[in-house]
């Protein structure tokens, strides 16, 4: 599984990357995890608001940080 974290490296994509790797490591899940920084990149999702969420190429979620709960539901469906 290929986790991306978007966004600049502000307080809350900190966050949801602390929240992704807390639900990774609980779960056992084989995931690898990269923040991508790059607005160009982030843009070619279509994501305007940061953090952005991305699982295997989805986008999950953007413009904020979802709950741990739905956090685990996506990484364990």
């Amino acid at each position: 599984m290929k986790i991306e974290i978007l966004g600049s490296g502000c307080a809350k994509c900190n966050k949801l990357k602390e929240l992704v790797e807390k639900v990774v490591n609980e779960n056992s899940i084989n995931a690898e995890i990269t923040k991508v920084e790059d607005i160009n990149k982030i843009l070619e999702y279509g994501v305007m608001i940061t953090p952005g969420l991305v699982i295997d190429g989805d986008v999950k979620i953007a413009g904020k940080i979802p709950s741990e709960d739905k956090v685990r539901e996506w990484l364990t469906q």
